[in-house]
């Protein structure tokens, strides 16, 4: 039995959203964050080296990292859904946009996120340059979810599971108004009426409202 270890408000919500798409079945594992510095516990530690979430377990196997335990799921328990094949027009844009999550967007964000916290002067040289970056990145955004509703195209799939942490929940951590970005925010929309994904709300993070604006 597929077991997931999740931290509130993290990126393990990827991990317990997929799991929902695919009708898996599997054990979910409630982690607590410090009361003081809310960092992860550590429990996960214990689990993984990384001592971070999320975490899974299975057959004797331990995994951590967000897009390395979506890969092993899909290649294990997919069957081919939320990815697009080799020969479908669209695949470049699926390999892309399911590494942008992490090659571009969530470091962007966790960047400003650190900049914020320091409390620099808006006119900090460093400060300007990353939301220049954020900026530049989230257009991207944009720009491809204005042409089609997925980010992969029509289909949604993984591409689409890795992006939404960090337009959402991150911004907990990172405030960022998506006012001028009404593309993404129809996505948001669109994602927020899923089953699947109210579902794992609901299980990883009860009471949590998704960031629409």
């Amino acid at each position: 039995m597929l077991t997931v270890h999740h931290l509130g408000k993290s990126q393990s919500e990827r991990i317990v959203w997929l799991c929902e798409e695919l009708g898996l079945d599997y054990i979910l594992r409630h982690h607590v964050r410090d009361p003081v510095t809310m960092l992860a516990p550590p429990s996960l530690r214990a689990l993984h080296p990384a001592g971070t979430a999320p975490v899974i377990e299975e057959d004797g196997m331990v995994l951590a990292e967000s897009g390395a335990i979506l890969a092993y799921i899909l290649a294990k328990h997919g069957g081919g859904r939320l990815e697009l094949p080799a020969g479908h027009p669209d695949f470049p844009h699926y390999l892309y946009w399911l590494h942008y999550a992490n090659g571009t967007l969530q470091p962007a964000m966790g960047r400003n996120m650190i900049l914020h916290r320091l409390n620099l002067p808006e006119d900090n040289p460093v400060r300007r340059a990353m939301q220049g970056r954020l900026g530049h990145a989230l257009g991207m955004v944009e720009a491809r979810l204005a042409q089609v509703p997925w980010l992969a195209g029509q289909d949604f799939t993984a591409a689409d599971i890795m992006s939404v942490f960090s337009l959402t929940t991150m911004r907990y951590f990172a405030p960022l108004d998506l006012g001028g970005y009404p593309a993404i925010r129809a996505w948001l929309q669109r994602v927020a009426a899923r089953e699947g994904y109210r579902r794992a709300m609901a299980k990883g993070d009860p009471g949590m409202e998704l960031l629409l604006g």
